[in-house]
């Protein structure tokens, strides 16, 4: 294994020079660009659907806008975006129902100035982290009357992605500390979530991937010869993102248990949905810390916990662990300085919301939303089965990726694009899925999907390929072995958000 990761590097070093001395190539270099500019145009009307309809600010106004007109005008433009109330995309808005809404906002204006960094101006917002926290760790599997430093743990975040970062820089620091790790590494499956990587990029961590089996989940078998004395954490996701799989996560961990480093779960997306389906009867394997092996999680409350976009949840097993998450200063000048998490300064008003959100659904309200969700997952399960030229991978309860051998999925993407559904389009495999939300549950909107489905794997069989839409840049980021072109027009379009 250790000979197999080498030579990824070797090759992802090629690919880099290989692109470095591509671009001196004036006649390589144009046609670079060439197709670059022509990509971005396609991305672009995306990014800017209103240029050219509204007045573009850059610079602040001599005067102050009326407060009314302002409110006018981006009501118009939020008029615009109704894909996601309307059920038309994937994930994005998990619950989405108006009463639960206008509650949320009620409670967020009442502590629009609450900041959770002074404590002592709004102690009622340590109250609400702290509860957070508890009934989050409780439902994944703590005893919610353990007092002990071995007790389960953890804090809130802004989101999966901070989660998830936080959960590696325990690790990183922890192995330091306590096992004089110098060069830490991370292993996680390929289908782990790109914050994986993203952390490993800022914290120096690096990134040790392993391959799928023939069902799409995690190695075991790469997982247990990619583990080395410099591994900090294993990881395993409940489900993973794209195909919507849950690892083996109880091997997993004890690989890990056995070489004495930690195990994160990423439950960000499953955390809120698998203890509920499992009370339902739906057959979901142990992930959570009933596992011994079971060192750290994180969960998404802004997902299917149903909280307002900002607040997730990381967990550990011990104090002592979560302590090296922390950012002590005793010395600054400022007076004496302490901090959870990544922020200083955090929105009160999302933790005051998501500890309303999560009392006011209860178990009863995850017990019938949970239920809701599966069950129409199920029917899009075998809706997409029975369209011919598709197939589901795997097993998946409500993230549902699938794929096809007879046409370009891709241009089903885009078919599905121009009749108004937001859908991820993933690869290797080449596929694309929907995750089942609350919004999916709410009459006629399954129906619409799979009807919408069957007449654009229709249009896709019986029509030649455009060459417009997002068909042709998935293709090339799928056949493309130099991954670092891809890179080069990701960097563009994050160029493109930020232009006025």
């Amino acid at each position: 294994m250790a000979l197999k990761h080498r030579m990824k590097e070797i090759w992802r070093s090629t690919e880099q020079r290989a692109l470095h001395y591509a671009r001196k190539i004036p006649f390589v270099r144009n046609k670079m660009e060439q197709q670059y500019e022509g990509m971005l145009k396609t991305l672009a009307k995306s990014i800017r659907p209103y240029k050219g309809e509204t007045t573009t600010h850059r610079a602040l106004p001599r005067t102050g806008q009326a407060r009314e007109q302002l409110l006018t005008d981006m009501k118009k433009l939020q008029a615009r975006e109704h894909k996601a109330d309307d059920g038309y995309v994937s994930g994005a808005v998990y619950h989405g129902g108006a009463e639960h809404s206008a509650f949320l906002a009620e409670v967020y204006a009442a502590h629009l100035h609450g900041n959770p960094l002074h404590s002592d101006v709004w102690p009622s917002l340590t109250k609400y982290e702290a509860e957070i926290i508890q009934m989050t760790a409780t439902m994944l599997g703590a005893d919610p009357e353990d007092r002990s430093d071995e007790r389960i743990c953890g804090a809130v975040t802004s989101g999966g992605s901070e989660s998830i970062f936080l959960a590696l820089k325990t690790y990183r620091d922890y192995a330091r500390a306590e096992r004089g790790v110098r060069s830490p590494e991370a292993v996680f499956p390929v289908s782990a979530h790109v914050a994986f990587d993203k952390a490993c990029h800022y914290l120096g961590i690096r990134p040790i991937k392993i391959g799928l089996g023939d069902d799409h989940r995690a190695n075991v078998r790469e997982a247990r010869a990619a583990v080395g004395r410099n591994t900090v954490v294993l990881v395993g996701s409940a489900p993973g993102f794209p195909h919507g799989l849950i690892d083996p996560i109880e091997s997993l961990s004890e690989v890990a248990r056995a070489r004495g480093v930690g195990f994160h779960t990423d439950a960000c997306l499953g955390g809120f949905v698998l203890p509920w389906a499992r009370k339902l009867g739906y057959a979901v394997p142990p992930f959570d810390f009933a596992l011994p092996g079971v060192t750290s999680m994180s969960a998404d409350t802004h997902k299917f916990g149903y909280a307002p976009k900002g607040t997730s949840v990381v967990m550990y097993r011990s104090l002592q662990l979560r302590r090296y998450q922390y950012h002590t200063a005793p010395d600054w000048p400022g007076g004496l300085y302490a901090s959870p998490t990544m922020a200083g300064s955090r929105p009160g008003g999302l933790s005051a919301a998501c500890w309303a959100a999560m009392l006011s659904m209860g178990e009863d309200g995850y017990l019938d939303a949970t239920r809701k969700i599966l069950e129409t997952a199920k029917m899009i399960r075998e809706g997409i089965v029975a369209i011919p030229g598709l197939r589901v991978i795997g097993d998946p309860l409500f993230v549902i990726a699938f794929a096809s051998d007879q046409f370009d999925i891709y241009r089903l993407l885009d078919a599905m694009s121009h009749r108004g559904w937001s859908l991820n389009g993933l690869h290797r495999p080449p596929c694309v899925h929907l995750c089942v939300t609350l919004k999916h549950t709410e009459p006629g909107v399954a129906e619409r999907f799979l009807a919408d489905l069957r007449a654009s794997a229709d249009e896709v069989r019986n029509t030649p390929p455009s060459k417009g839409g997002l068909a042709p840049i998935y293709g090339l980021a799928g056949s493309l072995p130099f991954t670092g072109v891809i890179s080069d027009i990701l960097l563009r379009y994050l160029d493109a958000l930020y232009e006025p």
